[in-house]
């Protein structure tokens, strides 16, 4: 036998079968062995069984080398702790399937290449293990066993074929998977027990019988960049599982960076799940979840499952092509998803029953063979900046107790309904859009709350209202096929300010038994009659605008008794048709331009193309084509009235001096051209420039009128459009649309809003046919150049590049007016007018507080100078009303006064923590709030 002295390992033995130089049997080799030898051992298959209990290495000598248990249920290779192994090429093989081939019951082992081909690998207790490049087959009930409080790490390693589950983890066992593959298990993939915590990164499981992943008790998982395909069941099926840690929230995180370790719950970045015979993903009892990045695709059952207590969070994650509902969630399952996207549901895109809450944000679900969101039961959808849509049912259904929140959600190409509502379904939505939907709204039961809808090219009805009740603020119908407002029997509905156009039936429709009370609503254009009520019906109709119906523009039908107050008519054959024994309440109605007119015309002419009237001292507004605004200017004004009308305006110095001088140069060239002298260039188009709220539309709408009283408008109204109006959705579209709303403000002024979203400074071409806009615009200003003023708006920077985009916007743009942010008096005495003008009185120190809270305000992004005020006046009569409401008895004046306590708490930002939550030293007293000024009533509190 041969030995020989090795520098770093110690003596190295040798083992070859019939070599007089060599030990014959590893057995004899390891009774030889010191710890810290090294055995070397030629190919081979050795029919032994060895326990190790010293440091050992054992090392393939060049070619195949198997250790085999020479039968029984004793393992071929067993480590007992405070042993130290080192394996290198050994492939070790047990006497049968199901027991275990290695035992690893302590000690430290490593392992490289080799591996095992008949029975399981255990590691037990506390021993540890490292195995790198090793392939292990052959194994029944289970490929590997760990349970063990040592570390154990497989990299680039094969699990092939186990006659089970691939690889058990339980106890408080650490297991780490790095490139590593497992394959062909007819039981799950990897079952994860207890208390147990595993990291896969880059690995492979493919084609398990049953789960993919199975995670029980109280295991936790961390998993980046991983595959897990074609498996039996579920892809990830989670039973119960530990809570993700509050602290650090992976799914709130806003860095996006990848945790180290498994802490708690199932967290996944970066991972394929597809082709499950089941849920790609199914949570439930108390799992928790958080996807990241990751694709869900062509599976057996649903996307991602939340049932019983679970809690599931998906972040930018693609779920795509699945047989049930792509997202469900039922029981009290709690359901997130952000930046999220569902196609080619067989199913509904996101489904949630029981008590279930959904929550959806900048999120999209298409391509559905159901509806792409159902919620029933009492289940509870919150959805934020959603685009849903294509399906042949419907955008989102509602039904029974469940509750709907929306808001900025958009739905489009639906076969039913857009959004539909039945049962006890109730429902908040503000700036709800449908397009192109059979029915664009459908409530018929629960409590419903619209604000700043919009229905668009619905084949049918825009809105319909059943029973329940209902309330409809702010919105537009565009284009509705039939009708745009439909109010059944049984209705409560209460609509103001909406804007319904170029209903191919009528504006509004009234059935028996319903009772809707209406306000502000324009009617443009419908095809037949604006309102109709049917026989029976009745509604209060207030201060509404028809204009050019098909059919006379209001019809009653037998014993209607409607109440008709200030209803204006213009360019109709008939103002009021009636059936017999209909029996309206008429007051203050007005009609011009009308044929058979039964109302009489209004004291002041109105212009024959305008699409709303004047209504006392303020102009009215009317919605055209494409959702512009028309805004018509009272008749004949003195322009001194309306120069003071400017200087009224709170703040606004400079705009009021540079519209001044405007009026100065527009009166000089009009006294050059009288005495028969060549007038000098003028250009009346103008840029204004500045923050949101800052009376941009206002001076405007004024700038208008001035013309007008000049001579230099013919009529001055004011048509306001933003890039929806002007831009179209495919080739030939952009063109005319332009051209239409050109033309509704001939004669007066042309108010784009944020017109630089024509040219944003980062476009990328493609399908924008925004510069075909602007050409479009470009050509007819200056085919009509006396004809129109042009506005453009936005905020200074942005309109700089908006303006440099074309050089026929630089030549005709040559002005600009800069809107400057309001001060904290303008502030201030903007609330003071508002609180007059709805008979308010402020006590002095809720002026010097106000003084100190507008002084501390943050000027970001969010600031809406004259809005942000409008909103500060809001929140303080709301304030006041939960003050005074504690008084039984209060006075007039406790009734009408705003004092410091109404007031709101300055919200701070989150950078902004009390002194307590701040760092101590200098970092902290330079990050901690300074109170602003208190007020007499005392310092203003801050959130």
């Amino acid at each position: 036998m041969t030995t020989a002295e090795h520098p770093d390992t110690g003596t190295v033995h040798t083992v070859a079968a019939g070599h007089p130089a060599a030990h014959a049997t590893l057995g004899a080799a390891l009774h030889a062995a010191a710890p810290g030898d090294e055995i070397r051992i030629a190919p081979g298959t050795y029919e032994e069984a060895l326990r190790i209990d010293r440091d050992i290495v054992l090392r393939a000598d060049g070619g195949t080398v198997t250790l085999a248990a020479p039968g029984g249920t004793t393992p071929a290779l067993e480590v007992l702790p405070g042993a130290r192994l080192t394996l290198d090429g050994l492939t070790v093989r047990g006497g049968a399937a199901d027991r275990p081939a290695v035992l690893l019951s302590g000690g430290v082992t490593h392992w490289h290449g080799g591996g095992t081909d008949r029975g399981r690998l255990e590691v037990l207790r506390e021993a540890a293990l490292t195995m790198t490049g090793a392939r292990l087959t052959g194994a029944a009930l289970a490929g590997a066993l760990i349970r063990t409080i040592g570390a154990v790490r497989l990299t680039d390693c094969v699990l092939e074929g186990a006659q089970g589950t691939g690889v058990v983890v339980g106890g408080d066992s650490r297991l780490e998977l790095t490139g590593t593959r497992i394959k062909g298990a007819t039981g799950s993939g990897v079952r994860v027990r207890e208390d147990a915590r595993i990291v896969l990164r880059d690995c492979l499981i493919d084609g398990a019988g049953r789960s993919g992943l199975l995670f029980e008790d109280r295991s936790a998982a961390l998993l980046v960049d991983c595959r897990i395909r074609d498996c039996g069941g579920e892809a990830v099926r989670v039973l119960d599982s530990s809570p993700v840690p509050r602290d650090g929230d992976p799914y709130e995180a806003a860095d996006g960076r990848i945790p180290a370790q498994a802490d708690g719950g199932l967290l996944l970045y970066g991972c394929e799940l597809t082709g499950a015979g089941a849920d790609a993903l199914h949570v439930a009892g108390a799992g928790d979840a958080v996807l990241d990045g990751c694709v869900l695709r062509d599976g057996g059952g649903a996307g991602a499952t939340a049932v019983e207590r679970a809690r599931v969070r998906l972040a930018d994650t693609r779920i795509v092509r699945t047989t049930a509902a792509a997202l469900t969630a039922h029981g009290t399952a709690r359901l997130e998803a952000r930046g999220t996207t569902v196609r080619g549901s067989s199913a509904n895109g996101v489904l949630a029953t029981g008590s279930a809450t959904v929550s959806l944000t900048d999120s999209e679900v298409t391509d559905c063979r159901f509806s792409a969101l159902h919620a029933g039961g009492g289940a509870g959808l919150t959805l934020t900046r959603l685009r849903a849509g294509t399906t042949p049912e419907h955008g989102l259904h509602a039904v029974a107790d469940s509750r709907l929140t929306l808001t900025e959600v958009h739905l489009t190409d639906c076969g039913m309904s857009g959004l539909d509502l039945s049962g006890a379904a109730a429902a908040e939505a503000a700036e709800l859009s449908v397009v192109r939907c059979r029915n664009g709204v459908v409530a018929s039961g629960g409590t419903v709350r619209l604000t700043g809808c919009t229905v668009t090219d619905a084949e049918r009805a825009g809105l319909t209202f059943g029973g329940g009740d209902a309330e409809l603020t702010g919105g537009r119908v565009l284009r509705a096929g039939t009708a745009g407002l439909v109010f059944q029997g049984g209705a409560t509905v209460r609509a103001a300010d909406v804007d319904i156009t170029e209903a191919a039936g009528s504006g509004m429709v009234v059935a028996a038994g319903a009772t809707p009370d209406v306000r502000a609503v324009r009617i443009v254009r419908p095809g037949k009659n604006g309102l109709i009520v049917d026989a029976k019906g009745a509604g209060s109709f207030e201060d509404c605008d028809i204009t050019g119906p098909g059919f006379p523009a209001v019809h009653l039908g037998e014993a209607a008794a409607p109440a008709l107050t200030r209803v204006r008519v213009q360019d109709a054959e008939a103002d009021l048709s009636t059936e017999d024994g209909a029996a309206p309440t008429v007051r203050d109605c007005v009609s011009w331009k009308v044929e058979d007119a039964q109302w009489p015309a209004p004291f002041a002419p109105v212009p024959a193309t305008a699409a709303a009237a004047a209504s006392g001292a303020q102009s009215a507004g009317a919605t055209a084509g494409d959702g512009t605004t028309t805004t018509v200017p009272p008749a004949e004004e003195n322009l001194d009235d309306l120069l003071g009308e400017l200087h009224e305006l709170i703040g606004l110095e400079r705009v009021k001096q540079d519209v001044a001088s405007l009026v100065k140069l527009m009166r000089m060239v009009q006294r050059r051209e009288a005495a028969g002298l060549a007038a000098p260039p003028l250009s009346r188009h103008l840029v204004f420039a500045g923050n949101p709220g800052t009376g941009k539309t206002t001076v405007a709408r004024l700038y208008g009128r001035i013309l007008a009283a000049v001579g230099l408008l013919e009529k001055g109204h004011l048509v306001e459009a933003d890039r929806s109006a002007l831009v179209g959705e495919y080739v030939g579209h952009t063109g005319p649309k332009t051209q239409r709303i050109f033309m509704e403000a001939m004669g007066g002024v042309l108010f784009i809003d944020e017109a630089y979203s024509l040219a944003p400074a980062h476009a990328t071409g493609g399908n924008d046919f925004a510069q075909e806009a602007i050409a479009t615009l470009v050509k007819l200003m200056e085919d009509h150049r006396d004809a129109v003023v042009v506005i453009v708006a936005g905020y200074p920077v942005e309109m700089e590049h908006f303006i440099d985009s074309n050089p026929g916007l630089a030549s005709r743009f040559n002005r600009t007016l800069l809107f400057e942010d309001y001060g904290t008096q303008d502030l201030v005495q903007i609330v003071e007018q508002h609180a007059s003008a709805h008979q308010y009185e402020l006590t002095d120190a809720a002026r010097d507080t106000l003084v100190g809270y507008f002084d501390h305000v943050p000027r970001d992004g969010r600031f809406g100078n004259g809005r942000s005020a409008r909103q500060t006046f809001q929140a303080m009569t709301e304030r006041q009303a939960y003050r005074v409401a504690e008084n039984d008895a209060p006075s007039e004046a406790d009734l009408r006064t705003l004092s410091e306590l109404d007031v709101p708490e300055l919200e701070l930002p989150k950078q902004d923590l009390p002194p307590a939550e701040l760092p101590d030293g200098p970092a902290g007293a330079q990050a901690r709030p300074q109170p602003y000024p208190s007020g007499p009533g005392g310092p203003v509190q801050q959130a």
